[in-house]
């Protein structure tokens, strides 16, 4: 039950710093609405507060976060006594049923933790050890810091940043870890605990903003926005964020509703000085979450709003309330721009950095069906079977045109407020994916993204169809009954498969990854190798965020700020299949997967696997092992002077029974040991290898075996490779 009590008293956290604010920020119109502003307030003033406290050189959120609890309490306090305190409890009242299908959005997204407890899981993306080690930073460093890792500028470097505390400020995603990291302190978690969580409390905490974008800005009843917030909060699209942990588009997401409310209200209204200033609070938190998090999503954070004013401009030649309203919208970013300076001077190279870098992976292209969430689950694939994909979408379409054209008699304007949400959006999206198609790239990672952040604004537009239920025709209200009924089906039956892939996540912080910051305590080891397989990027980055207070370098390239250079680490974190032998504390044991090994010994020496084995893989009890792909090469390098004799003990089991030999490359056969169908120990013969680089194959006689479904070919299972080196 601990995951479902940090879940809530996370987002009661973000509440509490949020409550104040949207009181006295809510334009005066509108003031009794105010709780739907509170969880964008509060993630906004959460995420001011980590930037001052960093740019002050305070030693991170544990030196002040308890502290800055009387910043949200103050603002509460002047709140209430201008509302009102029964006012303000008559009002978060009002919003009860929102309340609750945030808390049930919660409760369902915190479910696969429930027997894991608190930590971190993923169904493929490495994004929330990136965030985790964000998280760390801004926890537990001064801004002028440069201990161990941070200060270790040929491998942090990236374009004009030469440390890694400014590499947060200025390039990456701040706000996610530096929410992570105030919560984290008040609630006594460590980042690996909260980040999962933390993006689950994202998502449930818009739900508010997608109903206020139905009510506000679609213009959808109370009853259509609550059908609206509902499939909001069970669709697949923003569940397959939590489940890849990318909360930057969470965050965005929620920015773009304030955004666009604000720019299509301005419009609608008189646009004087007054109403500009009254809606200057709510364009700050906007913008403020943009740059914090997304910060090159401010680039098109706009366009549903420009597109919406600037088409009715256009229409009504009135230029003039084009430009009034343009210095409404623009001023307010100005501000936050000069508060956040770093981030927008960092803005040109942060897009240099997605140009080049192929980030990400690909995804699935969305037809209608799966823009509202009609997908299968996990991966975002369509029900393609007997048709059902196209059957699905046709139904969509009908829904939304007959929506739009029973709509455009009566009121024109919300057909042209759902054009202007929906069709740059939907172009910018297929364009992309059919870009990433074209040219082989990840665009369709950038579409998905795209299509997540302005999601909230999506969705109601295109269920404006849901208002014909009070249309009087007799058949209109069962139809849209029964469109709502199924499509709310199939969003709850991907979000179940959601649940059933997370409960056994391929990616998860395991008591293994955790032991490594037993590292961090032990005072002779200062620098550390991280020996890790080219595809394990989710341990690379694990240990990176686990030991930033030790040096650290990487025999491949980890991610944006952790580049590959000479292993200068006077230890190796080894992390596979291959256990170098050494006496004493030459060799010290951390979890079954993971040692540190003395590079300073006569007997050392660096053996990896190279061409010719399989990723990972691991079963629920925590196992892992390596396939063979036929061949497997062994990459040795021997620092020093003199040969090495190397001597080998393999774990494993092979499908059909076989000899094994271990030889160096170009060397003549070698006698061969048995190895078996069951999983066995067997030491083969001795091998010499010569000063600097050798490389050495693992060969089986054995047939390769195939398995129904799997294009890939497996030769042996390999659960340990242990090797002891003698002179």
């Amino acid at each position: 039950m601990i995951p479902f009590a940090v879940a809530f008293a996370l987002l009661l956290h973000v509440l509490f710093w949020g409550a104040g604010l949207a009181l006295l920020g809510m334009p005066r119109p509108w003031r009794r609405l105010w709780p739907v502003l509170i969880v964008p307030c509060g993630l906004a003033l959460q995420s001011a507060v980590v930037w001052v406290g960093a740019h002050a050189g305070l030693r991170g959120t544990n030196s002040y976060a308890l502290a800055s609890e009387i910043i949200p309490a103050a603002l509460l306090w002047i709140a209430l006594r201008r509302h009102g305190w029964a006012r303000a409890v008559t009002d978060v009242g009002r919003f009860g049923v929102v309340w609750a299908i945030t808390a049930g959005c919660l409760v369902l997204l915190t479910l696969p933790l429930a027997a894991r407890g608190l930590t971190t899981i993923s169904l493929g993306s490495c994004d929330a050890a990136d965030y985790a080690a964000g998280a760390r930073v801004l926890m537990e460093f001064a801004r002028t810091d440069r201990e161990g890792f941070l200060g270790l500028t040929e491998v942090v470097r990236v374009h004009s940043v030469d440390n890694f505390f400014d590499y947060w400020i200025r390039l990456n995603h701040f706000t996610p870890s530096a929410l992570m990291a105030l919560n984290g302190t008040i609630l006594g978690c460590a980042p690996h605990e909260i980040v999962s969580l933390l993006t689950a409390v994202l998502l449930a905490g818009a739900v508010p903003a997608a109903f206020w974008a139905a009510r506000a800005v679609v213009g959808h009843d109370d009853v259509g926005s609550l059908v609206v917030a509902g499939l909001f909060g069970l669709s697949p699209i923003l569940w397959y964020a939590v489940a890849h942990v990318a909360p930057g588009q969470l965050l965005a997401a929620q920015a773009v509703v304030l955004l666009t409310w604000a720019g299509v209200t301005l419009w609608r209204g008189r646009l004087t000085v007054r109403r500009a200033v009254q809606f200057a609070p709510v364009l700050l938190a906007g913008y403020w979450l943009i740059l914090g998090g997304y910060n090159f999503f401010v680039l098109v954070c706009l366009v549903p709003a420009v597109a919406y004013a600037g088409g009715l401009a256009l229409w009504r030649r009135t230029w003039g309330r084009l430009g009034g309203w343009a210095v409404a919208m623009l001023l307010p970013l100005i501000i936050a721009g000069a508060f956040s300076y770093e981030r927008v001077a960092g803005l040109a190279e942060r897009l240099s950095l997605l140009r080049e870098y192929d980030f990400g992976w690909r995804v699935p292209a969305l037809t209608a069906e799966g823009w509202l969430g009609l997908v299968r689950g996990g991966d975002l694939a369509a029900w393609d079977f007997l048709g059902l994909r196209w059957g699905l979408t046709t139904v969509v379409v009908g829904l939304v045109a007959w929506g739009l054209v029973r709509t455009w008699a009566a009121r024109t304007r919300v057909v042209w407020t759902v054009a202007a949400l929906t069709v740059p959006v939907l172009a910018a999206y297929l364009w992309l994916q059919m870009r990433g198609a074209e040219r082989g790239t990840n665009a369709s990672y950038d579409a998905y993204k795209l299509f997540a952040v302005f999601f909230p604004l999506l969705l109601p537009a295109l269920c404006r169809w849901i208002a014909l239920r009070r249309s009087g025709r007799l058949l209109e209200w069962p139809l849209v009954v029964g469109a709502v009924a199924i499509i709310g089906a199939g969003n709850l039956i991907a979000c179940g498969m959601f649940v059933w892939q997370l409960s056994r996540p391929p990616l998860i912080v395991d008591g293994a990854l955790r032991s490594l910051q037993k590292i961090e305590t032990m005072p002779d080891v200062k620098s550390v190798n991280l020996i890790f397989a080219e595809s394990d990027m989710w341990s690379r980055l694990w240990a990176n965020a686990l030991l930033l207070r030790k040096e650290q370098f990487f025999l491949t390239h980890t991610y944006e700020g952790r580049r590959n250079t000479p292993l200068r680490g006077e230890w190796d974190l080894e992390a596979g299949v291959v256990a170098l032998r050494q006496p004493g504390e030459a060799r010290r044991e951390l979890a079954p997967r993971f040692a540190l090994v003395d590079t300073r010994t006569p007997t050392f020496a660096r053996v990896q696997p190279g061409a010719g084995w399989h990723a990972f893989e691991h079963d629920e009890a925590g196992e892992t092992w390596r396939w063979t792909q036929g061949d497997a090469a062994l990459l040795v390098d021997n620092p020093q002077p003199h040969a090495l004799t190397l001597v080998c003990t393999l774990d494993g089991w092979s499908p059909v029974k076989g000899g094994l030999t271990l030889r160096r490359e170009g060397e003549d056969a070698r006698p061969a040991v048995e190895l078996g169908t069951r999983r066995e120990k067997i030491t083969l013969p001795p091998v010499v290898v010569p000063p600097g680089r050798s490389t050495l194959v693992l060969h089986s006689d054995a047939p390769l075996t195939t398995v129904d479904g799997d294009p890939r070919v497996f030769g042996v299972a390999v659960f340990r490779l242990s090797v002891k080196v003698a002179r």
